[in-house]
């Protein structure tokens, strides 16, 4: 206990320390599935982390919170390897993400899928293809098969096989928000990355979608990390909340460790009434 005391009064997680380190717990024959050590990020002249780091272990639902402009989808991006960091070393299931031959790097990048905030679907392709579309990059099946793993990736998702034929145009947000997630989970991927995924529906079909990752990481085993502004799905998904303030993780650990560390942005955005109203209604 006191050692956990001792990294929640340095504002530290990881490395970094914060209310949890993960870290310490983890053996070294079960790395965690997201390691980031001493990472930083500059855009021009503008450091947006400095000596970030954050163990993500196997099976966590993580959520990414903190103010506007603190990087939240910035550290999405790195750990997606769609940025690479200034400085510092990120690791995926205890490989590097940067580096190595272009073989070793697409393997490793097809053990994790991302739903991006608007879904970034295809507008030429229907939802048939924009699902097959990972398929098809691999080279390694034949179109039967294709066709047979879109239509399993729809049913998870909670869609009927006639959707398969609508374009992006057709659909409503909620449903843009379940072919991107059936075309993230297309490669059966280990860890998810989730970028607002409940923004933009109305609270009915936000709490459908929350329930359906939440049904989904446990049913396949999936690790997910997410960034979200929307406290029932931050209150809803998550096992640990990391915190980014001040160019770093400023704190890490199970909600109710989280919400009691004493800081004036986790008190403004943890401790509203709409924020009490949230923890109330999820049991805290």
């Amino acid at each position: 206990m006191s050692d956990d005391r001792r990294d929640m009064d340095s504002g530290l997680s990881g490395k970094e320390g914060g209310v949890a380190s993960p870290a310490s717990t983890i053996s070294p024959s079960c790395p965690p599935v997201i390691e980031i050590r001493d990472v930083s990020m500059r855009f021009g002249r503008t450091w947006i982390h400095r000596g970030l780091n954050l163990d993500i272990e196997a099976g966590e639902v993580v959520s990414l919170v903190g103010g506007s402009g603190s990087g939240k989808t910035t550290l999405l991006r790195q750990m997606s390897g769609l940025l690479t960091p200034t400085r510092g070393v990120i690791k995926l299931f205890g490989e590097p993400l940067f580096g190595g031959s272009i073989q070793r790097e697409r393997a490793l990048r097809q053990r994790f899928g991302m739903l991006f905030q608007q879904g970034a679907l295809f507008s030429a392709f229907s939802v048939f293809d924009n699902i097959a579309f990972p398929l098809r990059e691999l080279r390694q099946l034949d179109e039967a098969t294709i066709r047979d793993l879109v239509m399993l990736k729809l049913s998870l998702v909670e869609l009927l096989p006639e959707h398969a034929l609508l374009m992006p145009a057709e659909l409503s947000g909620g449903m843009i928000k379940r072919v991107a997630l059936a075309r993230a989970l297309a490669l059966e991927p280990e860890l998810l990355l989730l970028d607002e995924p409940t923004a933009g529906l109305d609270p009915d079909r936000s709490e459908s979608f929350v329930r359906l990752i939440r049904g989904l990481s446990s049913a396949l085993g999936l690790t997910v990390v997410l960034v979200t502004h929307d406290l029932d799905t931050l209150m809803a998904l998550s096992t640990k909340i990391a915190v980014l303030a001040e160019q770093r993780i400023l704190a890490y650990g199970s909600i109710p460790e989280v919400v009691a560390v004493d800081h004036p942005f986790i008190e403004n955005f943890f401790r509203s009434e709409r924020a009490k109203g949230a923890l109330q209604k999820a049991g805290y």
